[in-house]
């Protein structure tokens, strides 16, 4: 067994110092002449550079000129480019971002001007077409532009049923964005199409919009009421008559492609049809919002009215189609008479609240600015949702099943005003202070001898309810009400308020 030296250690020989230098350097040498892609990178230090803030349109320009094959000193960092509009704190969509393309004619011109001077008013602008103008009229407000549509009998038509309009009507879509001047009408986001029997709840409409990014291709619209206007012509297109909402860009490129469409389908009915049709080429589907109606109802559309779903009320077609909106009054003034109250507060009106007085065993349901009825006993919410069918279809045909459909759950409404709720009719609003109070007045039935009448002495009820205010991306909830206890059978007075967290809208027991 070897001793170890009392000096410790040996010190190394020179000859292995000598080869551990000799292999050192080579490894040095053969790291400084490697290739620089096998050269780790330390990384780049966290920059926030003050790039200037790009559009969309400046980086497809970018896109466009650059090539396949990115540079070195594009990929030596990644820069973000950010529209303006779409950043962090876009600017709100007013209705100087809106321009309208409404259908008309110079027979029907004259006798829609009233309904379109009731909701058309600055700073919303709307270019109408005609296929001729009339041949006396009124003066025209200085935001709505008459124009004569230009010729469109090149075009194929081959529907048995339809009008040759139907193209022209269509290529409005394309005129207008001809037309439009963009130093002079500002920057537009969004193209609305209507007819001239159309009437739109402004600040609804661009609460509607607001929920969108117009840069993207949104097709905004509805269908039908009627399950067989629907199979006739498209479940998955928005009827014209109701409102037809296109982002601007979107609206651009229809305006390229719109007339090779049209040839490409002679055989559709209307014009709605094949704007339909050249945007489901385009790739895009429609965009469902419940809020746009194209009524297409006959007579009382009173159930209708009073069974609004909670998203806010766009706009209402036909309406010299219907009976008038409220009883007593002609058409013209009961449009007026309901855009009083839509003016008052637009998010609210027909906004449905229903509530319930245990003590008096009756229950109250309320579609604010236009009507409430008031029930005995218990009447449970999910019935009051569904609509009483007090309309009948757009066309009668002998297939009852298909034209008494309809795309919303229904109720029986029934025949004998007797056993009619009571029912009450807008007459007066005022609003002040963020509030409003609305009152409504009795409409006894005809053909009921007073001892039948429900509630017979009820006569007025006046209701009071705070502004509603829509946030865009917020739910909507419906609204809770109370019943001001009151000794008197003649008045009635409700409170709309917000429901509490966990509150249920039924009768307690």
């Amino acid at each position: 067994m070897a001793t170890p030296s009392p000096h410790g250690l040996r010190p190394a020989p020179l000859r292995a110092l000598l080869l551990a230098l000799l292999f050192l350097s080579i490894i040095i040498l053969l790291t400084l002449h490697l290739p620089t892609r096998h050269r780790p990178l330390p990384p780049a230090p966290l920059m926030i550079l003050p790039t200037p803030l790009r559009t969309q349109r400046a980086e497809k320009a970018d896109l466009s000129s650059s090539s396949l094959s990115p540079s070195p000193a594009t990929m030596s960092h990644v820069v973000f480019d950010i529209d303006s509009s779409s950043s962090s704190f876009p600017s709100p969509t007013t209705m100087s971002h809106v321009v309208f393309g409404i259908a008309s004619s110079g027979r029907t011109l004259p006798k829609r001007l009233p309904l379109l001077r009731t909701w058309l008013r600055p700073p919303a602008r709307a270019f109408l077409y005609l296929d001729a103008l009339p041949r006396a009229t009124s003066p025209l407000p200085s935001n709505i532009h008459l124009r004569v549509s230009r010729d469109a009998s090149r075009f194929p038509y081959t529907h048995r049923r339809g009008l040759p309009s139907a193209v022209r009507v269509a290529r409005i879509a394309k005129e207008l964005l001809l037309e439009v001047d963009l130093r002079q009408h500002g920057s537009p986001r969004w193209l609305v199409l209507g007819d001239d029997d159309t009437a739109f709840v402004l600040p609804n409409l661009l609460h509607t919009l607001s929920k969108y990014d117009w840069h993207e291709p949104w097709y905004i619209g509805a269908r039908s009421e009627s399950v067989a206007q629907n199979a006739l012509h498209a479940f998955a297109m928005a009827f014209g008559g109701g409102g037809i909402a296109i982002s601007w860009p979107l609206a651009q490129r229809l305006a390229r492609v719109l007339d090779s469409c049209i040839i490409r389908y002679p055989h559709l009915y209307g014009s709605d049809g094949r704007i339909y049709a050249c945007l489901a080429e385009l790739g895009i589907e429609l965009t469902h919002e419940p809020g746009f109606h194209q009524i297409d109802l006959r007579g009382d559309i009173s159930g209708l009215l009073r069974a609004h779903p909670l998203a806010p009320l766009v706009s209402l077609h036909h309406l010299d189609h219907v009976y008038p909106l409220y009883p007593g009054m002609d058409r013209s003034n009961a449009v007026e008479h309901f855009f009083g109250a839509a003016n008052a507060d637009p998010a609210r009106i027909l906004q449905q609240t229903v509530c319930y007085d245990r003590s008096r065993a009756l229950t109250a349901s309320v579609a604010w600015g236009y009507s409430v009825q008031v029930f005995k006993g218990n009447v449970p919410l999910l019935d009051l949702l569904s609509v009483q069918k007090t309309f009948v279809p757009w066309r009668s045909r002998r297939n009852v099943t298909v034209t008494d459909a309809f795309m919303f759950n229904t109720k029986h409404y029934p025949r004998d005003e007797c056993k009619r709720a009571a029912l009450f009719f807008m007459k007066s609003i005022s609003s002040g202070e963020g509030k409003t109070e609305s009152n409504y007045s009795r409409q006894l039935p005809a053909k009921c001898s007073p001892n039948l009448i429900p509630f017979g002495n009820l006569q007025q009820i006046q209701v009071t309810s705070e502004l509603l205010h829509l946030v865009p991306g917020k739910a909507l909830r419906r609204h809770c009400c109370d019943i001001v206890p009151s000794s008197s059978e003649i008045t009635m007075d409700i409170n709309i308020r917000k429901c509490k967290d966990d509150e249920l809208i039924a009768m307690h027991s």
